[in-house]
C-alpha cells in the first residue's frame, strides 16, 4: 500500500474545502508543472509542445498539452470538482430562540442530512468584492471551529432513532452565536480582506472541520469528506500529469456542478468542452475537415466514485456486479445509459489496465434500484466520442465524511497514467489500436 500516495491525497482533501479551492490548487499544481494559463477572453497562442489550462467561473478547470509532430486526436479524462454540501445564503444571520444567531443554508446537491449534524463546520468558497474600479473574485476560507447544526435530544423526541425528516429551513441552519446580527458578514468581509462595504457577493458553503484520516486493523480504509469526487479528480490529475507522451491530445477536464445536474456555463452540460476543443484545433492551424477527424478519432475516460458493496446491506447490491474496497478500479455499466460504457469503450479501458496490471471490476445498479447519472453521458451530448465511466468503490456516498480503500487511489494513478500514456486511435475496420 502507498502510504504517501494516501497522504497527498489527504493533503488535497484538507486544501480543498470548497469546489473552488480545489480547482485553484489544481492550477497551482498544474503551474509548478509547467502549464500555462489562458483566458477564454483573449486570444490563444498554441505552440508544438506547449503546455496550457484554462478554468471557467473559478471551479472548472481543463488543461491539456499539445504533442510534438502529427496531432492524431484527443484522450480525455473528466471528473467533478463540487460535492453535496450547503450554501450559505447571501443574508445569511438568522435570529433564534434563546438569543441565538443562526445561519440560513440551503442543500446542494443530495447529501444525507443527518450526517451533517453534531459536528463542527465552518465556511468555505469564493466572494466577489470591489477593488478600486473593478470587481474581483477571492477565496475565503473560515479556518476554524465556527458552527454546529445541534440535534434535538432524544429526551423531547423519543423517536428520532426510528428515522425522523430532517426540514433544511428549521432543522438544519447552523448555530453560529448569540447576541445582534452583523458578525458573519464581518468576518467574512474580515477574511477576504476588505472592507463590509466592499464586500459585494458571496458564494459560500459549509464544510466539516474532522480532517480527512486513515483506520482499520492495517490502516486499509481511508475516511474523508469530499471522496466523491476528489478522489477521482485527484487520481486522474495524477495520471495526466505523471505520463508519458503520445501522439493525442491529453485534455483533463474537472467540472463543477455535477452534484446539480450540470446545467451552468462551468458544468459537463455547457460549452466549456467543445469551446476549448474547437481552439485547439483552430490553434494548431487545422482546417474544419481535419478538426472533425480528430474529434472523431478521440475518447474519454469519465470518473466518478462508485458504491461498494455494504458490509451491513449486501442486499443493496447487484449479486454479480458489486465491487469491493480495496478491489481496484470500478467500471461502471448501465442498460439506460446513465453511464456511457459500451463494449468498445470497456473492452479498451479494460484492457489498458491489464497491460498495466491494474485490477478492474464491474458495477451495476440493482435492476430494481435506480442509480444515479454522471458526467460522460452529459459530455457525450456535446461532444459525441466514445467514452467509458469509471470510479472508485466508496461507503457512505454523500455522507458528510465519507469511506474509500486506502490501495483504490494508487490503483486510479496507475490507470490513467497508463490511460494518458497510450495513443488510442480508431482503426479502419471501426475497432481500437494502441
Amino acid at each position: 500500500m502507498n502510504r504517501s500516495m494516501t497522504q497527498q491525497l489527504l493533503s488535497f482533501l484538507d486544501r480543498s474545502p470548497s469546489c473552488y479551492h480545489a480547482v485553484d490548487n489544481l492550477a497551482r499544481t498544474l503551474e509548478e508543472a509547467g502549464y500555462q494559463k489562458l483566458l477564454e477572453h483573449r486570444p490563444w497562442t498554441l505552440v508544438s509542445g506547449g503546455k496550457y489550462y484554462v478554468n471557467r467561473g473559478g471551479s472548472s478547470i481543463l488543461a491539456f498539452r499539445i504533442p510534438v509532430g502529427r496531432v492524431t486526436g484527443f484522450q480525455l479524462a473528466a471528473a467533478h470538482s463540487d460535492s453535496p454540501t450547503y450554501k450559505i445564503r447571501e443574508c445569511a444571520e438568522m435570529p433564534s430562540a434563546g438569543g441565538t444567531l443562526r445561519l440560513s443554508v440551503e442543500p446542494y446537491g443530495g447529501m444525507i442530512a443527518r450526517s451533517w449534524m453534531d459536528r463542527p463546520l465552518s465556511v468555505a468558497g469564493r466572494v466577489v468584492v470591489q477593488a478600486e474600479n473593478r470587481v474581483e473574485s477571492r477565496l475565503v476560507c473560515i479556518d476554524r471551529d465556527l458552527l454546529v447544526i445541534p440535534s434535538v435530544a432524544i429526551h423531547m423526541n423519543r423517536t428520532v432513532n426510528q428515522g425522523v425528516a430532517l426540514d433544511p429551513a428549521v432543522d438544519l441552519p447552523p448555530l453560529f452565536g448569540m447576541g445582534e446580527a452583523g458578525k458573519y458578514r464581518a468576518m467574512i468581509a474580515e477574511a477576504a480582506g476588505v472592507r463590509m462595504e466592499d464586500l459585494l457577493a458571496t458564494e459560500l458553503f459549509l464544510y466539516p472541520r474532522t480532517r480527512g484520516t486513515t483506520f482499520g486493523a492495517e490502516e486499509e480504509f481511508v475516511a474523508a469528506p469530499r471522496l466523491d469526487d476528489l478522489q477521482c479528480v485527484f487520481g486522474c490529475t495524477r495520471g495526466f500529469l505523471d505520463a508519458g507522451e503520445n501522439t493525442n491530445v491529453p485534455v483533463l477536464c474537472v467540472f463543477n456542478n455535477e452534484e446539480v445536474g450540470s446545467g451552468t456555463r462551468q458544468g459537463a452540460d455547457s460549452t466549456f468542452l467543445t469551446d476549448v476543443l474547437s481552439r485547439i484545433g483552430d490553434g494548431l492551424g487545422l482546417p474544419r475537415e481535419e478538426q472533425m477527424a480528430l474529434f472523431a478519432n478521440s475518447f474519454l475516460v469519465s470518473a466518478d466514485n462508485a458504491h461498494a458493496i455494504h458490509p451491513a446491506h449486501p442486499e443493496y447490491a447487484d449479486k454479480q456486479e458489486y465491487p469491493v474496497l480495496n478491489g481496484g478500479v470500478v467500471v461502471k455499466y448501465n442498460a439506460a445509459q446513465k453511464y456511457t460504457t459500451d463494449a468498445e469503450s470497456a473492452a479498451v479501458f479494460c484492457k489498458i489496465c491489464r497491460d498495466a496490471g491494474v485490477s478492474v471490476q464491474r458495477y451495476s445498479n440493482r435492476a430494481d434500484l435506480p442509480g444515479g447519472s454522471t458526467l460522460g453521458n452529459i459530455s457525450t451530448a456535446h461532444f459525441s466520442i466514445p467514452a467509458v465511466d469509471i470510479g472508485l468503490p466508496q461507503l457512505a456516498m454523500h455522507a458528510c465524511y465519507e469511506v474509500s480503500g486506502a490501495r483504490d487511489t494508487e490503483a486510479l494513478v496507475r490507470a490513467m497514467t497508463a490511460y494518458f500514456s497510450r495513443t488510442i486511435t480508431r482503426t479502419d475496420e471501426d475497432g481500437y489500436q494502441f
